[in-house]
């Protein structure tokens, strides 16, 4: 019998991959007060499960599907870019369980709390499931099936991992006005999330601000002399960036 949204406090979850995310799913799901197997390592089989939850990276994603076969009715994995066809050599129902968060090291059971959750299930149950176990956590389950995976995985990414980029970048060249990595973190940090509350609040558009936005052309080209002197390796980036801003600020663009 498969574990149901109404049975999460009394199905034993197991929880594979003791990786960042694995670790703070098994802490916030005891929390939560849902029995939990694990995490177990590399190889290892959570037994007496109703469901289990691969945390591994995507390419040992078949391999420890294959590893965990019939222990459980369901098995789920954590991928957002991954279908559930690669759960296929466990047997059984599948879900996919992505929560829409990052994990730096240390993440503890809050990081889940009010984060979207992508939820998959190769059946209503398995659906019913992984979206009832990230209501349980705190999160804001919404589907996403296999043919958009690749867009949303993506959507993401450009979201969180190219963000850090781009202020990797800020910090490089925050070090021309003399200004140590530390330094440019710090002061640069609260414009950062006004930032993202205010496009999150308004929209893109209507966030967006600085010379760009405004049209002024002098400044954008003080601006990039100032890269090109001191970190031309991001000058491509910024000639890039630019072109995109003064589109979306809807400023005529040309190639």
């Amino acid at each position: 019998m498969h574990p149901t949204t109404d049975s999460l406090t009394d199905a034993r979850v197991g929880i594979v991959g003791a990786g960042r995310l694995g670790t703070a799913l098994s802490a916030a799901l005891r929390e939560k007060g849902v029995p939990v197997e694990g995490p177990a390592g590399r190889g290892e089989v959570p037994r007496g499960c109703g469901a289990v939850v691969l945390c591994v990276p995507d390419a040992e994603i078949p391999a420890a599907a294959a590893t965990v076969a019939g222990a459980a009715p369901l098995t789920g994995h954590t991928s957002g870019a991954t279908g559930l066809n690669a759960l296929e050599p466990a047997g059984g129902a599948a879900f996919g369980l992505h929560p829409l968060q990052t994990f730096p090291p240390g993440s503890g059971s809050e990081t889940f709390t009010g984060a979207g959750c992508a939820v998959a299930g190769s059946s209503p149950e398995a659906l019913a499931f992984a979206a009832g176990l990230a209501r349980t956590l705190g999160m804001t389950p919404f589907e996403i099936d296999d043919e958009g995976r690749a867009a949303y995985h993506a959507a993401a990414s450009v979201a969180s991992n190219f963000t850090v980029t781009l202020l990797a970048a800020a910090e490089r060249i925050a070090a021309r006005a003399g200004l140590s990595p530390a330094d440019a973190r710090r002061l640069l940090a609260p414009l950062v999330q006004r930032t993202v509350e205010s496009v999150a609040e308004l929209g893109p558009a209507q966030a967006l601000t600085g010379p760009v936005a405004r049209g002024d052309d002098a400044t954008v080209e003080a601006q990039r002399m100032a890269i090109e002197e001191s970190a031309p390796e991001l000058l491509d980036l910024f000639d890039e960036l630019v072109r995109h801003t003064r589109a979306l600020a809807g400023h005529e663009v040309t190639a």
